[in-house]
C-alpha cells in the first residue's frame, strides 16, 4: 500500500501471498487508512506491534517464573528445583503460562488453584499460591508487573488440615527396638541399620539415604552432610556415636564386594541409593502403619531426649538442623553445640539400649 505520511511516500507491506489472502491484506489496508485519519504513521505502528510482541513474550508469567526459577535455583537441592518445575508445567502454565503477567487478575489464578482443588491436592493449592505469590513479587522489582494479586486469594480456596507425622512415644520404644531385633518382617539388614541410624542420629530420612561414604570419617566419628543435600542449603555435622560407628561397619562389610559410593544402595540397583519409601514400607510391615514414619524418629527424639535426658531445646534443635524462624533462634543456630551434641547423641544411644 503507497501512503504519504509528512510529505513523505512510503510503501506498506501486509505479507505474502498466499500466506496472507487478497482478502485479509485488504482489511489490514482499511486499518492502515483508518490509523491514517488519526495522523499517525501506519507503518510506526505496525513496528509498535511487533514491539509489544516481543515484549510480552518475555514477561508471560511461564517467562517471569523461569526468570525467577533460575535465580533461587542456588538456594534450592537439585530435586526440590526439578519438583517445583514440575508444578509449573502440571498446574500453572497450561492455563495462565503464556499470559502477559501484568495482565492476570485473581478470578484467572483462582481458576488454576481451584483445577487443583478438585483433585483434593489442598496442600498443593497454598503451595502454589505462595509461589505463584513470589513470582508475582519477582515480577514487581524488575518491573514485569505491578501488583501481587495471589494476596487477594487468601481464604477463597480450601485449606489443607494440618498434622505432624505419625510418632512413637517414648513407652512405646522398648516394643519397637525388640519387633526390629526379632525382624519377623523379614527386612534386608540394610533397612534394619537404616531405621536404626534414623532412630540415633535424628536425620531426616533424604539426608541418610543420599549419604555416601566420602562423607564419614569413622576414625573421628564425624559425619558431615553437604550443603547441597541439606534443606537450607548449609553443611550440617552430625556427631557419631559408638553405636552408630557398629552399624556402619556392618553395613560395610554389608556392601563391600557392590562397588559403590552409597551408604545404603538401593535393592535393585546399587548404583542408586536406597528408595524413600524403603523405610516407610519397612515400618508398615512391622506393623507400625499410621503409627510411625521414618520423620517420626526426630519428633521421638527431640521430646524424649529433652525430657528423659534433660537437654535444653536448642542443643537438640541444632542436631535436627531445623528451619528458623525467629532472629533469637537463628542466633543459635550459628552455635554449633559440637561437644554437647556429641555427648548427647552417645547418651541417647546408650538410653535407647538400656531400653532395649
Amino acid at each position: 500500500m503507497k501512503y504519504r505520511y509528512l510529505n513523505k511516500e512510503k510503501l506498506l507491506s501486509f505479507g505474502s501471498y498466499p500466506l496472507i489472502t487478497l482478502a485479509e491484506a485488504r482489511d489490514e489496508r482499511d486499518k492502515a487508512k483508518k490509523i491514517l485519519i488519526k495522523e499517525t504513521d501506519p507503518m510506526d505502528e505496525k513496528k509498535t506491534r511487533k514491539r509489544e510482541i516481543v515484549h510480552n513474550s518475555k514477561n508471560t508469567f511461564s517467562a517471569v517464573a523461569l526468570e525467577w526459577h533460575e535465580k533461587q535455583k542456588p538456594n534450592w537441592t537439585d530435586k526440590h528445583a526439578v519438583k517445583l518445575l514440575r508444578r509449573f508445567e502440571l498446574d500453572i502454565f497450561p492455563l495462565i503460562g503464556k499470559r502477559p503477567i501484568k495482565d492476570i487478575n485473581a478470578p484467572e489464578l483462582l481458576e488454576v488453584l481451584r483445577k487443583i482443588e478438585k483433585r483434593g491436592a489442598y496442600d498443593t493449592v497454598t503451595r502454589v499460591r505462595q509461589i505463584c505469590g513470589q513470582i508475582f513479587r519477582y515480577g514487581i522489582a524488575t518491573g514485569k508487573c505491578e501488583r501481587d494479586i495471589a494476596i487477594d486469594l487468601k481464604g477463597a480456596t480450601t485449606v489443607a488440615r494440618t498434622g505432624h507425622y505419625a510418632s512413637l512415644d517414648i513407652k512405646d520404644l522398648p516394643e519397637f527396638l525388640i519387633t526390629l531385633e526379632r525382624n519377623e518382617a523379614r527386612l534386608f539388614n540394610q533397612t534394619r541399620y537404616a531405621i536404626k541410624l534414623l532412630m540415633l542420629t535424628l536425620v531426616r530420612t533424604s539426608e541418610l539415604i543420599q549419604a555416601t561414604w566420602d562423607e564419614v570419617d569413622l576414625e573421628n566419628a564425624i559425619w558431615e552432610i553437604p550443603a547441597e543435600r541439606m534443606k537450607m542449603r548449609k553443611a550440617h555435622i552430625v556427631p557419631l556415636s559408638r553405636q552408630v560407628i557398629n552399624i556402619l561397619n556392618a553395613q560395610k562389610e554389608e556392601t563391600n564386594n557392590l562397588n559403590t559410593d552409597w551408604i545404603f544402595p538401593g535393592h535393585q540397583s546399587f548404583r542408586k541409593h536406597m528408595s524413600n519409601n524403603t523405610i516407610l514400607k519397612a515400618l508398615e510391615r512391622m506393623g507400625y502403619k499410621g503409627r510411625m514414619t521414618g520423620h517420626g524418629f526426630r519428633a521421638l527424639g527431640m521430646s524424649s531426649i529433652k525430657e528423659k535426658l534433660g537437654y535444653r531445646h536448642e542443643v537438640v534443635d541444632r542436631q535436627l538442623a531445623h528451619v528458623h524462624q525467629s532472629k533469637i533462634d537463628r542466633a543459635y543456630d550459628r552455635a554449633q553445640f559440637i561437644d554437647d551434641r556429641t555427648t548427647m547423641l552417645q547418651e541417647w544411644a546408650d538410653y535407647i539400649d538400656s531400653l532395649r
